[in-house]
């Protein structure tokens, strides 16, 4: 049901949403086991894995066709008949010449031949969920990954060279470092400033000052160091899952100092980060009293003019939700939208659906329920073992056998500064977007009304970046299927982050770009894929000329003032642990 005066969603169920004292009594044995249980499987849930296992090996059993097709990969590997093997692995770390003399060359020979069995025995059997086949696919793949011989001693040609070469001193180093890591884990926060990189010296420095401030979030508005601004004020919303600096890092390559140089007077949204007093906190908290406020004070200090709204990641998802909920009331702000790495379909929203499905929630919502918010190593967690062969096994390698301490840089430590999240908000997200797919269905209720995402009649530019593993470029691409309008989609190369990082003059860089006109044909991904040409350099640039041709013309530049009782940008809430 919707309370009217909070405008917040409420399930019948409530303490899907609870903290421990408001657990009902018949409830709180089936929370503590989920607790439990999480605590011994890192917050996997067995029940599901369990479900998914069983549903592809009942199918395995019964499919006498894919069980041939097994046994002939098995004899072809055993007669060393199978060049196909030499593909069979992304794992870039085992491409090397060292990997070529024996018997380092049987060794990366038999890991690739098992991991190719197993990437048969677990794909394409008859009958099997697709969710379960992607959860047996993700399950084995995190083992095999471990399995690497890249990642051991003896079987690590680098590595056993390194050994001979310093009469073992890199393992010395290793086990140190290995010590030094344990010990701040278990300090927690004491030693955790001992990176170069510091939010306010050399991290989110841009010259600005917080002008609006609330529960959830400060708001900031940076100075302008051109006479003249476009008109139209940019208003970025941040994801609450990351600190809001990714887009405002060194100097060299921040995003918020490009745009405030190219003539734009920009707001920054920093979101509070959760305690468990926030337990209670929802999605439309957010929308409401969290976008819609700094919406409403972007309006105040720019009166009369539209707003270029800029939303990255889930932060693009809730721009998405504000434009589609302002449209319906006819009180539309926005002159444009951009959507970074966001998504608005959740159908095909890529391997972070492996861990959303009504058991898996269970789950989670226990281990909130505990504190009041999802802890941040949680979340970081995840996205660890979604890349486990760079993010864990690549490091292990380096800092504990090699003994070589991973470069500090601007963007590890921004990765590192990780964020919580309100247990309520965290469930309604998770059900909503990627459990029922609501915002793409037109069955997210803001009071009591749904939303829909074809009410948008700003134009719109979407970046997609092609190494995503939280946000799938071709799952950003399916806002062609939602909204009737000028769309221009950009896809570059990069990751979630590093993709969105593409400062001009940043080596290696690549984008692809197309405008659909309202009303156009669709083209399918792969369509476009094939027929849109490349270019080189940063997309940054494109983007900014985009900004231009929807603005009006140039105005005096808007001084910020201090506001009483609030600091100078980064501001606050961004230093809270």
């Amino acid at each position: 049901m919707i309370n009217r005066e909070s405008n917040v969603i409420e399930y019948t169920y409530a303490d899907r949403h609870a903290t421990p004292d408001d657990v009902s009594e018949p409830l709180k044995p089936d929370y503590a086991i989920n607790q439990l249980l999480s605590q011994f499987t890192g917050g996997i849930d067995p029940v599901a894995y369990g479900l998914a296992f069983a549903d592809w090996l009942i199918h395995l059993l019964l499919s006498l066709g894919k069980q041939q097709a097994l046994l002939d990969l098995s004899v072809t590997h055993a007669c060393g008949q199978n060049p196909e093997c030499e593909d069979a692995a992304d794992d870039n770390r085992l491409a090397g010449a060292e990997w070529m003399p024996w018997p380092y060359a049987l060794y990366r020979q038999n890991y690739l031949a098992m991991r190719q069995w197993w990437q048969l025995a677990t794909r394409d059997v008859q009958g099997v969920e697709k969710h379960h086949t992607d959860m047996v696919n993700f399950a084995v793949r995190q083992w095999l990954e471990a399995l690497s011989p890249a990642n051991y001693l003896f079987t690590n040609p680098k590595v056993a060279k390194a050994t001979l070469e310093t009469s073992g001193n890199n393992l010395v180093k290793g086990m140190d470092n290995l010590l030094h890591d344990i010990s701040r884990q278990y300090l927690g926060e004491a030693q955790k400033n001992d990176s170069p990189y510091q939010v306010g010296k050399n991290l989110a420095v841009t010259p600005g000052k917080v002008v609006f401030k609330n529960a959830l979030l400060e708001l900031i508005q940076y100075s302008p160091s051109t006479a003249k601004v476009k008109a139209e004020p940019v208003l970025i919303t941040p994801a609450w899952i990351m600190k809001y600096y990714i887009l405002d890092l060194s100097e060299h390559n921040s995003l918020v100092k490009f745009l405030v140089d190219q003539g734009h007077t920009v707001f920054m949204i920093s979101w509070k980060n959760p305690q468990q007093d926030d337990h209670n906190v929802g999605l439309v908290d957010y929308l409401k009293r969290g976008l819609g406020d700094a919406i409403a004070e972007v309006q105040k200090r720019t009166p009369d003019q539209r707003i270029h709204g800029v939303g990255y990641c889930l932060g693009g998802t809730l721009l998405s939700m504000a434009a589609a909920w302002l449209e319906r009331e006819n009180r539309s702000p926005f002159c444009s939208l951009t959507l970074l790495a966001a998504q608005t379909d959740f159908s095909d929203a890529g391997d972070l659906r492996l861990f959303i499905d009504e058991s898996q929630l269970a789950m989670l919502e226990a281990v909130m329920a505990k504190n009041g918010y999802l802890p941040k190593e949680s979340m970081a967690g995840t996205f660890v073992m979604l890349r486990a062969n760079y993010l864990l096994w690549a490091r292990w390698v380096q800092e504990y056998l090699m003994g070589e301490r991973q470069h500090a840089n601007d963007l590890l430590a921004w990765n590192q500064d990780a964020t919580r999240m309100p247990a309520r908000m965290h469930s309604e997200y998770l059900r909503q977007c990627y459990l029922n797919n609501a915002l793409a269905g037109g069955q997210l209720m803001v009071d009591g009304k749904p939303i829909a995402l074809s009410d948008i009649q700003v134009p719109l530019f979407v970046v997609g970046t092609a190494k995503d593993h939280v946000a799938p470029w071709q799952s950003v691409y399916k806002v062609n299927l939602l909204i009737d309008k000028d769309i221009t989609f950009l896809l570059t190369n990069g990751g979630h982050n590093a993709g969105i990082i593409s400062e001009p003059g940043h080596a290696h860089r690549v984008y692809q770009v197309a405008t659909r006109k309202e009303d156009g044909q669709y083209l399918p991904p792969q369509a476009w894929l094939d027929e849109v040409p490349m270019h080189e350099g940063s997309w940054w640039p494109v983007w900014q000329q985009w900004l231009v041709d929807n603005s009006g013309a140039d105005v005096p530049s808007r001084q910020v003032e201090a506001q009483p009782g609030l600091a100078d940008a980064p501001g606050l809430y961004v230093l809270e642990p």
